[in-house]
């Protein structure tokens, strides 16, 4: 699928066939497809719980507004922002050091440069850091929905939830920010989808 059709059949679906379910590979080579997405040095402070479980689904779609949605789809991920995500001790700030110095962009003894330059950059307070955890998670979730529209698949994004309830039933450390859910599956049968509604058009967008 060309990536304007893409663009123009990515829907935020309010109703998934419940029959259906995602095949596991599917759903793998969707979130690897995202993991494609920019990041600030690339460090990507982003993570996923997967529910599948109806039980947790269940207990999910309490703390979401009673959304149908979150038990219809056969998937439902939690979208994690690590508000810690430049820090040197996680491993994936880690393994991105080691693969600059693999590629020449870095020397091994730059290590400790590299740590405090990305403090002074997203973690010099926590606003910093809300807002780096945030923009890049964004930019990853954005992606995932891409995907799943690229592989014959449907989603939504929702804001709409108990944001402590969630961390509680579902054990999120503090460090996490849960910018949205995503609801992941495929099109409710007989379900007609109504036209795009109303969008920005170059001149509304770009301002003097």
């Amino acid at each position: 699928m060309e990536f304007p059709k893409i663009l123009e059949k990515r829907r935020a679906v309010n109703y998934f066939d419940p029959a259906r379910d995602v095949d596991q590979n599917l759903l793998k080579k969707i979130i690897e497809q995202a993991g494609n997405a920019p990041s600030s040095y690339n460090l990507q402070p982003w993570k996923l719980k997967v529910i599948r479980d109806m039980n947790r689904k269940k207990a999910l779609r309490a703390l979401a507004f009673d959304q149908p949605k979150v038990t219809e789809a056969p998937v439902i991920l939690i979208v994690l922002a690590d508000r810690e995500g430049w820090k040197l001790e996680k491993s994936t700030v880690e393994n991105v050091f080691n693969d600059f110095v693999k590629a020449g962009k870095m020397q091994a003894e730059q290590k400790e440069w590299f740590a405090g330059v990305t403090q002074g950059l997203y973690g010099r307070d926590e606003i910093a850091a809300q807002a780096f955890a945030n923009k890049n998670t964004g930019l990853f979730a954005m992606s995932l929905m891409y995907a799943a529209t690229a592989n014959g698949l449907e989603s939504h994004p929702m804001d709409g939830f108990d944001h402590d309830g969630v961390r509680k039933e579902f054990n999120i450390p503090e460090n996490y920010w849960i910018p949205m859910l995503i609801a992941i599956g495929y099109l409710n049968p007989g379900t007609e989808t109504p036209p795009k509604s109303w969008r920005q058009s170059y001149t509304d967008m770009v301002i003097e």
